[in-house]
Formats: structure tokens, C-alpha cells, sequence
């Protein structure tokens, strides 16, 4: 799923990058977890999240960092399901506020997320190279 879900970006890691990912979800002292959607016992979507502290907030909030639904599955609610989902334990952690992004091309995943969600008006930065 998440090979899928990198395809998807076109987007490439190492090896040790998928090896350090799954150990952190795996990891009980970590703040990364990781959810799977079913249908019928098989995999048709995955989500990961993180919980963090933010300088205007007392309690953390959490970044739903990847958000991915099967192409064969999508439209059926699979999204939606584990958005709830992170909504679901950002609740159970008092973790009220939760944020993600996309790109902008996404237009499909962005019809879902106008429903749910709220578009802010922040645009991101990173990093590029020294000049």
C-alpha cells in the first residue's frame, strides 16, 4: 500500500527509509502510528499520523502525514473511514486539532477533503539547496 501510495507522488525512498518507517510504527515509544482499511481482509488503504507539540496550543496536535485509498476502492468511503479514524484518536489523546496537506493536483482526494476538512490558507516551505 504505502509502495503504492509513494508510486502515487512519484516519489521514491531507500531501503532504509521504508526499514526506519516500519519501526517507528511499530514502536510503542514513538508518537507515529499507523492504521489499514479492510475490505474482505484485504488491504484497500493505509494512513499515517503523528501527534506533536505546538508553541500556540497546550496539547499536542496531530499531522495526518499520509492518506492513501486503493484506485479500485476509491469513492467508497475508504478515505473518509480513516480520516474519521485519526479524528478518532486525536479525540482519545485531547488532541483536538488535526492538519494535513496535499498537492494541489490531487483533485480528487481535495473534493473529499473540502467535506471534511477546512482549507487554511498557509502555503509550505522547505528547505531547498544552500546558494
Amino acid at each position: 500500500m504505502w509502495s503504492a501510495y509513494l508510486a502515487f507522488y512519484e516519489a521514491d525512498v531507500s531501503e532504509e527509509v521504508y526499514a526506519t518507517t516500519f519501526a517507528r510504527l511499530l514502536s510503542e515509544e514513538e508518537p507515529q502510528f499507523g492504521l489499514i482499511a479492510q475490505t474482505g481482509g484485504v488491504p484497500v488503504g493505509l494512513v499515517h499520523y503523528i501527534f506533536h507539540r505546538h508553541n500556540w496550543k497546550i496539547e499536542d496536535v496531530c499531522y495526518l502525514q499520509d492518506l492513501y485509498a486503493d484506485p479500485a476502492h476509491r469513492g467508497q468511503g475508504v478515505g473518509r473511514a480513516l480520516i474519521e479514524a485519526v479524528y478518532a484518536a486525536a479525540d482519545a489523546r485531547g488532541a483536538p486539532s488535526v492538519y494535513w496537506m496535499t498537492q494541489s493536483f490531487n483533485t480528487t482526494a481535495r473534493k473529499l477533503y473540502d467535506r471534511i476538512g477546512e482549507e487554511t490558507p498557509f502555503i509550505k516551505y522547505q528547505r531547498g539547496a544552500i546558494q
